[in-house]
């Protein structure tokens, strides 16, 4: 986060997504960091990446009109995942 930051890139930590389902809030999702309102950040730190995350990530963008997310695992093996997901949550 320090280092986004002192890049000049605008970041939120822990934000707080809503998630409505037929139209009725049911609930919020916290997503590790949101960069410039574009990309979602998931952090993980497991022994490696599994399905699960990645279906955590793409539910986060299902949620916002953000159409990017890249899910970080600082386990003992870093890897790096990209989801883009086309959302018509997308603000035009």
């Amino acid at each position: 986060m320090i280092e986004l930051q002192s890049n000049g890139l605008y970041c939120i930590k822990q934000q707080a997504v809503k998630v409505h389902y037929k139209g009725i809030l049911i609930g919020d999702y916290f997503a590790d960091i949101i960069v410039n309102e574009t990309i979602i950040l998931e952090l993980k730190a497991a022994e490696a990446i599994v399905q699960e995350h990645e279906f955590q990530l793409i539910n986060y963008l299902k949620a916002t009109n953000i159409e990017i997310g890249l899910l970080l695992n600082f386990g003992k093996k870093p890897e790096i995942r990209r989801k883009i997901f086309t959302n018509d949550n997308k603000k035009l």
